[in-house]
């Protein structure tokens, strides 16, 4: 059994939930759906353990698992008949088939290997498999105030784990050093585990966005770009912070690169608004950086959302087309990456609501610290 569960879904959140699943299953064309993605599955059904299957059709719910979660899943996802694994998947899924009968079923094509496919769906049964995308994804980009209330403990954790690891930073000490401590604080105060495999990286590693933390010692006098989130009742947070121990070896740099950076993550934060689209966000950013010279350093898009997944819908992106609506928690992460002098990003989580952004990430952005480095 998984090391930590959840409760159950109350029937005022799950039901809901498959209602307007059903209902795009309906607009689809569809009588049902195949549901195997992980974050997906515990959407829908409130079953947190590793190994499971959903099926969904217009008057009943499944819920596919082995003895391993059999009693969890009983406890986690009330509402759900409970159909249990003992023989082979494909040998299940023909028995299934033979219950669907002549049924037009949707599974999850960006989820579902070609090798699966080929041993569980393309038998002769009377159930014809339709492949489809974004049958739950677009559901779970708008949150309830139960899923935003989870997320706002995770960025608070993570601003505190963050201010607890930086009062621990000493000569010596080392990216994983830094990555252990705010780890463990997290651990240590509520979080189940973390969102991701932080990125510490200092100096010249800064200019690698995803940059992993590794043994070198922190360095003085240069950026450090620090990207963290925790991970509460399922559901993650995303906050990114550079700092420099003591003052910058290379002030102008330093100052021009960071406040460049800050000034566009304000402008997008100050007019972000319900309705508009990925790309149209990402501009608002993406301009001020190009206005100051930097266009070509600043290459990724400006956020994603935040859920059960660390990244999810919608995107904040130059392509995007995704649009943005209340209850979305996006990030807002600019940030300017130059090559042999580092990096510098800023990133801050927030809920999508109708008059503009509530913002939950709440740690200083004042970049220096002192001590005796």
């Amino acid at each position: 059994m998984d090391k930590k569960q959840s409760e159950a879904l109350p029937p005022e959140v799950s039901l809901p939930r498959l209602l307007r699943l059903r209902q795009v299953l309906q607009d689809r064309g569809l009588d049902g759906a195949f549901i195997s993605q992980p974050e997906n599955r515990r959407y829908l059904s409130g079953f947190t353990g590793s190994s499971g299957w959903l099926v969904i059709l217009e008057k009943e719910a499944w819920l596919i698992t082995d003895f391993r979660y059999w009693e969890q899943a009983r406890q986690e996802a009330p509402h759900f008949e409970l159909v249990r694994l003992v023989d082979r998947m494909d040998q299940l899924m023909t028995k299934l088939a033979e219950r669907l009968g002549e049924r037009r079923i949707g599974f999850e094509s960006t989820h579902i290997t070609v090798d699966e496919h080929q041993r569980w769906m393309a038998g002769d049964g009377p159930v014809t498999w339709v492949p489809e995308k974004n049958l739950v994804e677009p559901l779970r980009a708008v949150k309830d105030e139960g899923e935003i209330e989870r997320i706002r403990r995770a960025a608070a954790l993570t601003d505190e784990a963050l201010a607890y690891g930086l009062s621990q930073v000493h000569p010596g000490m080392t990216e994983e050093d830094l990555a252990w401590v705010m780890e463990r604080y997290m651990r240590e105060h509520g979080a189940e585990g973390v969102a991701f495999e932080f990125i510490i990286a200092g100096g010249p590693k800064g200019a690698l966005p995803h940059a992993h933390p590794g043994p070198d010692p922190l360095p003085t006098g240069q950026p450090i770009v620090i990207d963290m989130g925790a991970c509460v009742d399922g559901y993650r947070s995303d906050m990114t912070r550079t700092v420099c121990l003591g003052e910058p070896e290379d002030p102008d740099t330093f100052w021009t690169v960071y406040n460049t950076v800050l000034s566009a993550q304000e402008a997008a934060i100050a007019q972000i608004r319900p309705g508009m689209s990925g790309s149209e966000a990402d501009a608002l950013a993406r301009d001020v950086i190009a206005r100051a010279g930097y266009g070509d350093a600043f290459g990724h898009s400006l956020g994603h959302g935040v859920g059960l997944a660390i990244h999810e819908a919608p995107r904040l992106g130059r392509l995007s087309e995704d649009r943005l609506e209340p209850g979305m928690v996006i990030t807002v992460e600019p940030g300017i990456y130059l090559p042999e002098w580092g990096g510098v990003r800023i990133e801050d989580l927030a809920v999508v609501r109708e008059d503009g952004l509530e913002i939950l990430s709440h740690a200083s952005k004042d970049p220096i610290l002192s001590g005796d480095w």
